[in-house]
């Protein structure tokens, strides 16, 4: 795996350009939930991660509360019991899974793809969204980048989504080394809320040797995005559904992504672990 300049890695969390072929087996559904460590791989994150303090910004705040509350009603009323002859399955805001197009445009694909949930215009550019989230060769940062919107934050994919999906109202979920319960609890609450109301979350995984991956990633370090599209309504399961773009993609290109799905179902709490130390934007 290449060494990741400092100054880099405190800001860049989503390189395809990172990853390195895998010299055990990908990881499969089953070996994505079976850890028994609440948190696996947080050690590893707590030793290695530079990124550093993040902020949001006094109007992120205030509609991150907002969100929360209107999230918590949704997610209640998702839990009711269902009028009887409906079967439970899984509800999706309709994103359109893209492959992406270089080794390191996990974010641009991503951006797209979440984009594509709420926006049925289609045909937008991995390569328009790579200039508007200001993606290098080794991808796309969760935080601590300014790209070329008004009044941007330093979380790109969170003003790129804003950008282009005015009224959304999106904002950043950062997630800590272990999320904990409530943490669990509120992802679940948030793609209830954006699938309900058409709308995808873009991930930001952050997968460690020894941790819990996203199905058929290898057992190596990866940044990745990926835009989770949907749960089901059977809440007692506890899955989502997501879109990786690394599904598709060529050999040649990332040498495992023969192993990887264009979409996933993957425990909610599970996936939340992935993300800890970075998070998502809903």
């Amino acid at each position: 795996m290449p060494a990741i300049p400092t100054p880099l890695r405190a800001t860049v969390l989503a390189a395809a350009a990172l990853l390195t072929a895998a010299t055990t087996a990908p990881a499969t559904a089953a070996t994505a939930t079976a850890a028994s460590d609440p948190a696996p791989g947080a050690a590893y994150k707590t030793a290695h991660d530079t990124l550093g303090p993040q902020r949001l910004t006094p109007d992120q705040r205030r509609l991150a509360a907002a969100k929360q509350t209107e999230a918590a009603r949704t997610y209640e009323n998702a839990r009711a019991p269902q009028t009887s002859g409906v079967l439970a399955g899984y509800k999706l805001s309709g994103g359109i899974q893209q492959s992406q197009q270089t080794s390191y445009w996990c974010g641009p694909a991503t951006l797209v793809i979440t984009q594509s949930a709420h926006d049925e215009v289609g045909g937008r550019s991995q390569q328009d969204a790579a200039t508007l989230l200001r993606t290098t060769t080794s991808g796309t940062a969760w935080y601590g980048i300014n790209i070329n919107v008004p009044n941007p934050t330093g979380y790109p994919m969170a003003d790129a989504l804003n950008y282009r999906l005015p009224g959304a109202g999106y904002v950043p979920n950062a997630l800590p080394y272990t999320p904990t319960a409530a943490d669990k609890t509120a992802f679940r609450q948030h793609i209830t809320h954006n699938t309900d109301n058409d709308y995808a979350i873009a991930g930001n995984a952050w997968e460690v040797p020894g941790g819990p991956h996203l199905v058929g990633h290898p057992n190596v370090e990866i940044f990745h995005w990926v835009t989770i599209d949907g749960y089901n309504t059977d809440t007692a399961a506890g899955e989502v559904d997501y879109l990786d773009p690394v599904g598709g993609v060529s050999t040649s290109v990332i040498s495992w992504a023969g192993s990887v799905p264009r979409s996933a179902h993957i425990s909610s709490d599970t996936l939340t672990t992935i993300m800890g130390g970075r998070g998502y934007v809903w």
